[in-house]
């Protein structure tokens, strides 16, 4: 029976820490790997987590090694940032579906409000439209209501002012003008000249009401604002 190369079965000391540096999420520190490399003392260890570092910065690489408090860790070079940037800023730029508008118009008007609340103006499940909107810092956990189970309620973010161009909630187009004159109420609701209007169907606002806002094409950096509260609702620290 054939032998194979010991290379294949032992990763060198580098390959196996750039390994470890790329799962890791925090610096990695050499305290944390002595006991993965049981027959190298820590100065050796350094030596090779420099020389790997060392290679990145001699090669034409997106990618770099920084020691940073104490550890090493795998960061984005300097010369790509500007494409980075252009990369986030599209991303974050992309419109919300119909769904997503629908339940953040509720949470908009009905906040502090509990999932179970959204779900049955929505007649739909809504976690994992929950879970998108906080996401991108849209909503935020305001509290639990003091009910049984005391579930979250949710609320709006600044943020959310912020991608809508609303100074404050008070902004919020009131839902006695929708009643009145449907189209009227479209063009009361164009904010800050943005493009893009769009159409939510809210149920449970006065009369079927249909909420109309301008999506922003880019998003501010997330910025939580102070938790209301409200009667039955707990404020989380």
């Amino acid at each position: 029976m054939s032998e194979q190369p010991p290379d294949i079965l032992e990763p060198s000391v580098k390959a196996a820490l750039e390994a470890l540096l790329f799962v890791s999420e925090k610096p990695l520190l050499i305290d944390q790997i002595r006991g993965v490399f049981e027959d190298l003392e820590p100065g050796k260890l350094r030596e090779v987590f420099l020389e790997l570092k060392s290679d990145y910065e001699n090669s034409d690489r997106g990618l770099r090694i920084a020691e940073i408090a104490g550890g090493f860790q795998i960061v984005t070079s300097l010369e790509v940032a500007d494409i980075l940037k252009k990369f986030y800023k599209l991303r974050d730029a992309q419109r919300l579906s119909k769904s997503a508008l629908e339940t953040l118009a509720i949470i908009a008007y009905k906040q502090p409000v509990t999932r179970l609340d959204i779900e049955s103006l929505r007649g739909v499940n809504v976690d994992g439209m929950v879970r998108s909107l906080m996401e991108k810092n849209l909503i935020r956990i305001a509290g639990r209501k003091d009910i049984i189970g005391r579930p979250f309620v949710y609320g709006t973010t600044k943020q959310f002012l912020e991608y809508f161009g609303l100074a404050s909630l008070e902004d919020l187009p009131k839902i006695e003008e929708f009643t009145k004159n449907a189209q009227a109420a479209a063009q009361l609701l164009t904010l800050s000249n943005r493009t893009e209007a769009f159409k939510i169907g809210a149920p449970a606002l006065e009369n079927n009401a249909v909420l109309q806002l301008e999506a922003a094409e880019e998003t501010a950096p997330p910025e939580k604002p102070e938790a209301e509260s409200k009667e039955g609702i707990t404020n989380e620290a």
